[in-house]
């Protein structure tokens, strides 16, 4: 894998719904279309494929919504790789599951591969659901989704609303059996009596059907918010973490659980900060952390004791006395925490930057890369408008060496640690073009601007990048921009 700074990045496709300035030659909007990489047409979620010449109607399958808006269950809530690189989901607000399969190379010499998905599978994994003892609506977003490894033929992930962690078996049926003694070919029950010779029945191949099955319910055992759902090294087990506790489950067992953390104060109005992701170690199944909202990492080993309330590290920086503020609080909460692949570093976001941090030293972040330090002298009126509560996510590449995550005006940003080279890219349908090079991208803080950069006060705050990932082994990335799911490639590999 070649290193961030030697890499130039190409569109790949994009996936989703469009917006409302469709001209001819243009995508016109669909669910979950995907764009030719040739450029010519597009295939839609039921197999149909269009020419630019046969522009459809102006229906959005899947949405509700007028010509024009973004479905607010189209918005793309998380998106996930699997272990090998070869499916990619992404849940949505409206509770559906949407997986991409990679194409088989065309033959065994066509390497190296492209980095084209197609839909595999939809299904809705969560529906909208009400809590009469506490009078709350239970939304179906989907917040989480995590790949267990492939054991058999079958994938399985798992996946979380605000409440409810569920277990779903992909599977595919390319046979189906024929050749019955008591049925007919339609299923009916034949009379024995018209029965003159015993037929040995047979499969007969049939299309391809892929089925979602859900094969656990873990629920009832949060009373907040799931922020976080992470499978163990020991592939048994997993943690869901809310805003204040975390539990410990046995994939076989749905019915109990095990508090692990539990931050709750005894006086809820002595609450002063709340967990805000959670992940188990790549490799020690005994070793997770969790981050909070007051901007620490605590590191916990659950040999200790059962009840992880004393951690074994907690990673804090010193704040900084000359950048004290009102929002200081605020824009130190970390939206999130993944650990490196090697498991020798944590990587933690919070609101203005993304820090690397050494296990072996808790007293200070290793390194640390600002992504969007401009905003800084906009934070009043990022309060004012809740973007400054933006959870953004981040991610490692495959051998640990960049980091990707995301930021405001559909820009995303690279961080290569060798070379200590940082790169900003946007997500935009004007990028869409086959193998289309994406021209990296400045903000102008001040003074006169030049050609290629953009004012920081022309930034479009409605539209941004919370959720990344990196494939696991190659230089592939998805990028959710709202509705819409950008995947790019290494110019080199295509």
């Amino acid at each position: 894998m070649a290193g961030g700074g030697d890499i130039q990045w190409c569109f790949s496709q994009v996936k989703g719904t469009v917006e409302e300035d469709v001209t001819e030659g243009e995508a016109p909007p669909h669910h979950y279309l995907s764009v030719d990489p040739d450029g010519d047409s597009w295939e839609y979620e039921n197999g149909t494929r269009e020419t630019e010449h046969m522009l459809p109607g102006s229906e959005d399958v899947g949405s509700d919504c007028e010509d024009g808006d973004i479905c607010n269950a189209d918005i793309i809530s998380t998106v996930e790789f699997n272990q090998d690189g070869e499916l990619l989901a992404t849940g949505d607000k409206g509770g559906r599951v949407v997986i991409f399969k990679r194409e088989p190379p065309e033959t065994k010499q066509s390497l190296p591969r492209r980095g084209e998905y197609n839909v595999y599978s939809t299904f809705q994994s969560h529906e909208p659901e009400f809590d009469y003892l506490k009078s709350l609506e239970i939304e179906e977003k989907i917040n989480k989704i995590r790949w267990l490894p492939r054991q058999n033929a079958a994938y399985s992930l798992l996946s979380t609303n605000d409440k409810t962690v569920k277990l779903w078996k992909i599977t595919e049926r390319d046979k189906r059996p024929d050749g019955f003694n008591l049925k007919d070919d339609e299923g009916r029950i034949k009379n024995p009596n018209d029965i003159t010779a015993l037929r040995v029945p047979f499969f007969k191949p049939t299309e391809l059907i892929v089925e979602a099955s859900p094969r656990r319910v873990y629920a009832n055992a949060h009373t907040y918010h799931i922020n976080s759902i992470s499978l163990n090294s020991d592939h048994e087990t997993f943690l869901s973490g809310d805003d204040l506790r975390i539990n410990l489950w046995h994939l076989e067992i749905t019915d109990r659980s095990f508090n692990i953390v539990d931050i709750k104060p005894a006086n809820m109005e002595e609450l002063t900060e709340v967990i805000t992701a959670a992940e188990f170690h790549p490799s020690m199944c005994n070793v997770f952390v969790y981050s909070s909202s007051k901007g620490t990492i605590r590191l916990c080993d659950m040999r200790q004791r059962a009840l992880c309330d004393q951690h074994s590290k907690m990673f804090e920086e010193p704040e900084d006395p000359s950048n004290r503020s009102f929002f200081s609080e605020i824009i130190s909460s970390i939206s999130d925490v993944k650990f490196s692949h090697s498991g020798r570093y944590l990587i933690s976001r919070d609101y203005l930057s993304v820090k690397v941090w050494d296990l072996q030293m808790d007293s200070r972040p290793i390194e640390t890369y600002q992504v969007h330090e401009y905003l800084r002298s906009k934070l009043c009126s990022l309060y004012e408008n809740d973007c400054i509560f933006d959870k953004f996510e981040c991610a490692w590449n495959g051998t640990d060496s960049q980091i990707m995550t995301g930021s405001y005006n559909n820009f995303f940003r690279m961080f290569d640690r060798n070379t200590k080279r940082d790169l900003t890219l946007e997500a935009s349908r004007e990028n869409t073009k086959p193998k289309c090079i994406l021209k990296p991208r400045r903000v102008c803080t001040g003074g006169k601007r030049k050609k290629d950069e953009i004012s920081v006060d022309s930034l479009d705050f409605n539209k941004k990048i919370l959720h990344t990932a990196w494939h696991p082994t190659e230089n592939i990335i998805a990028v959710a921009a709202t509705n819409n799911l950008y995947i790019f490639q290494d110019k080199d590999k295509v």
